[in-house]
């Protein structure tokens, strides 16, 4: 009545598969440490060296390796740089709270408050929790 599946289906479980297999902490440690380096580029393009020193202490933890560092210039204007670091830091800040990183977190969250500041035209506040 009915012919017999010769192939192997679709629907199998992908636990047979042959590719490799990462953790959610791996995938997370690889978001973070993308979004930092993104960070990072934008940090190194405004001039803040120990800024980006701090950044990429933590890509260099998170991938093994020092992070490749170079200032290029994209020709965005000051503001416009402060606003996507503000934005990759925001994406850091969420990333490190679910993997529960407290460094990258109060990283994260110290250069959202110096980007914001620095939109502002206010100085940054410099009384946060592991603040230099």
């Amino acid at each position: 009545m009915y012919e017999p599946i010769r192939t192997k289906s679709v629907h199998t479980s992908a636990d047979d598969a042959d590719f490799p297999h990462r953790s959610r902490e791996d995938e997370l440690d690889i978001q973070l440490a993308a979004h930092l380096a993104a960070l990072l580029a934008v940090t190194d393009e405004l001039g803040l060296t120990a800024d980006g020193d701090r950044i990429a202490e933590q890509v260099a933890r998170l991938r093994a390796a020092p992070p490749a560092r170079h200032a290029g210039s994209s020709g965005a204007s000051p503001d416009a740089l402060h606003r996507r670091a503000h934005a990759l830091a925001g994406r850091a800040l969420v990333v490190a709270a679910s993997r529960a990183d407290t460094a990258v977190a109060i990283l994260a969250a110290e250069a959202m408050d110096a980007h914001t500041a620095a939109l502002s035209g206010t100085p940054a506040r410099t009384d946060l929790v592991g603040a230099p």
